[in-house]
């Protein structure tokens, strides 16, 4: 099997970005990470207290670091935060070092894979609608900037999201 480096995945939460990132890594003989995982680790803390103690942009901070340092890397499939695109140093990173793939899904999906997740901070709130719509409206752009491939998720099998990546991987 023939594949072009590293993998890195872009979306917004609950598109299945950690799920399709392990398969597919497992599907392409590659090492996983997650960035928040990664910032978890290297922090000591989950990232619903980053946010209390530091803030979104703090967090953000962090979160910078960890995908300057992991895009540096050969040979990965890295799931990335929703936000990571928000910051244009990230897209560069991602753009420049490896095949970024967009997972993209509908607000209604977000809400049924989140709706019992409580370590989601922005959508701690009285509407997560509301909040994952005002997300998506801000993200998508970035999203669909940075991303070589955009796949729909919604309603589809983990499976099947994998490999249609892996067939647009061996294409030419």
């Amino acid at each position: 099997m023939i594949h072009p480096g590293s993998f890195f995945l872009v979306g917004p939460m609950g598109a299945g970005k950690s799920t399709i990132g392990r398969q597919l890594a497992r599907a392409l003989g590659l090492e996983f990470i997650d960035s928040d995982r990664e910032i978890e680790i290297r922090t000591g803390v989950d990232i619903p207290l980053i946010f209390e103690l530091e803030g979104e942009s703090g967090f953000r901070r962090r979160e910078h670091q960890v995908i300057e340092l992991l895009t540096a890397r050969k040979g990965i499939v890295l799931a990335t935060g929703g936000g990571a695109v928000l910051d244009p140093d990230n897209r560069k990173c991602l753009a420049a070092r490896g095949k970024v793939i967009y997972l993209h899904t509908s607000v209604e999906q977000q809400l049924q894979r989140t709706a019992h997740d409580r370590s989601r901070p922005l959508l701690q709130t009285e509407n997560p609608r509301q909040t994952l719509e005002a997300l998506l409206a801000t993200r998508d752009p970035l999203y669909r900037e940075v991303a070589d491939w955009v796949i729909e998720t919604d309603g589809c099998r983990v499976r099947d999201v994998v490999q249609e990546i892996v067939r647009r991987a061996e294409s030419p």
